[in-house]
């Protein structure tokens, strides 16, 4: 893949924002007892795939394979409702990101089951993860 802009050079201050905003959702996804970085992982891919950002995609799926997730997983990862390979909690966040990211309404049904999975602080985490991505 072509690097158009290095954007690490054309906006540093920006770009050390997104970076301090990474460490704290990694700090939160560690921490929260509901949540785990390979879920987070999961979330941040299948969020890429939705936005179609070829360059996220790539970065998200080798930050994957290198937190163990596995490349059947990855791969099944845009068919998720309909492959058994993912835990109840892991269906719950992607159906959360794919609600998120829709921009759409969000059903008093969907927030209901995402915060009774999740807690209040990590549907917040959850949430701002799907939209840093």
């Amino acid at each position: 893949m072509t690097t158009r802009l290095d954007y690490f050079n054309a906006a540093p201050e920006g770009i050390q924002i997104l970076l301090e905003q990474e460490n704290y959702l990694r700090t939160q996804f560690e921490q929260q007892q509901t949540l785990s970085i390979p879920l987070w992982e999961l979330v941040k891919l299948r969020v890429s795939q939705i936005n179609q950002c070829a360059f996220c995609i790539d970065m998200h799926s080798k930050d994957a394979l290198k937190n163990s997730e596995s490349e059947h997983r990855l791969i099944g990862l845009s068919a998720w409702r309909d492959m058994l390979l993912y835990s109840e909690e892991e269906r719950a966040a992607l159906h959360w990101a794919e609600v998120v990211t829709e921009g759409k309404a969000i059903s008093e049904q969907d927030y209901t089951s995402t915060l009774n999975t999740f807690g209040e602080q990590g549907i917040v985490t959850l949430t701002l993860a799907i939209n840093v991505y």
